[in-house]
């Protein structure tokens, strides 16, 4: 067989790679351009933020927000997708933000980080940072209006769905070991579906030995080999790993579906945040029923409803 053709590793529905050093994304690629979202009264802009490495990002505004008195927070926001599949500019993640955008009343920063396995591991995470230094650097003004004046940097939060949402945490974990840029606190983080995965099943976590293996494969696809299943950044929970009690916010909210693969992950980190002496508030949203990221496809069920229903009270509150 050409070495061309010749399949390396595939991970379906959202993944091929080849021997020769092809990758074949099955999905997640369609992009749509920034705009004014008339069903929900969003703009949108696309910004660099770093040209060397093409870190990116899709800044959305409420357009109510130039006519309020006070400033609005701020969501920060990885996208899913396994770390090698996505981006903010593809439909479900272009209509998703711009929902919470308009339901929550803030502003919400979409990241652009590059992709594996072109761009393994840590580069995700490189990349996921500098785009946070770059929001926080906006507390004392700069160059991007809509952050120098319209954000409210005393409510800054973190969110992301499946992966993302492992970007998310380990953004936490970098905050707590070096601060953001003037000072900037990240109030609260919400995962939706959290990637988390470990060498040993947890709670009621599937022993199936394929599903297990695919996971595995895709993690070693995206680390290119140089992490194991219980390296801190796949498992926080794992023995010996330390870095828990040190996530650098107030509160978290963690959303789980029932019949996701990853929802025992979900609800350990939970257990694991209040067992290792972290002091702020954490909380858990399960979906019954509902399958893994169902609301960015479903958004009008009333199980995702539900979800945005507590994700806007979540950026509200004080």
């Amino acid at each position: 067989m050409d070495s061309k053709a010749e399949l390396q590793f595939e991970y379906l529905p959202f993944i091929r790679t080849y021997k020769s050093g092809l990758v074949e994304r099955l999905c997640g690629t369609e992009i749509l351009p920034a705009t004014t979202y008339p069903a929900t009264g969003v703009v949108s802009k696309d910004v660099i933020i770093d040209s060397d490495t093409s870190i990116a990002a899709r800044l959305f505004l409420p357009t109510s927000a130039r006519h309020l008195r006070n400033k609005l927070p701020i969501v920060v926001y990885y996208h899913g997708g396994g770390f090698c599949i996505g981006s903010p500019y593809c439909p479900p993640y272009h209509f998703f933000v711009s929902s919470l955008v308009a339901r929550a009343n803030v502003i919400a920063v979409s990241v652009d980080y590059r992709l594996a396995p072109e761009h393994p591991l840590p580069i995700a995470y490189d990349d996921s940072l500098r785009a946070l230094q770059w929001v926080a650097s906006h507390a004392k003004g700069g160059h991007e209006e809509w952050l120098a004046n319209l954000a409210d940097f005393e409510h800054l939060f973190l969110a992301g769905d499946s992966a993302g949402a492992n970007i998310a945490h380990r953004m936490a974990v970098r905050a707590g070991e070096g601060g953001l840029k003037h000072g900037v606190r990240i109030k609260g983080m919400a995962f939706l579906h959290p990637f988390f995965w470990g060498t040993q099943p947890v709670g009621l976590e599937t022993r199936d030995a394929g599903v297990r293996a695919g996971i595995e494969g895709l993690w070693q696809l995206v680390c290119a080999g140089r992490m194991g299943m219980d390296d801190e950044c796949a498992n926080p929970m794992a023995d010996g790993v330390a870095g828990m009690a040190g996530v650098a916010c107030e509160r978290v909210l963690v959303c789980v579906a029932e019949m996701d693969v990853l929802r025992e992950r979900g609800k350990a980190y939970c257990e694991g945040l209040t067992k290792s002496g972290w002091g702020g508030e954490v909380d858990l949203l399960e979906s019954v029923g509902e399958e893994h990221v169902f609301y960015m496809f479903r958004p009008e069920c009333k199980k995702a409803l539900e979800l945005m229903e507590r994700l806007v009270a979540f950026f509200s509150r004080d």
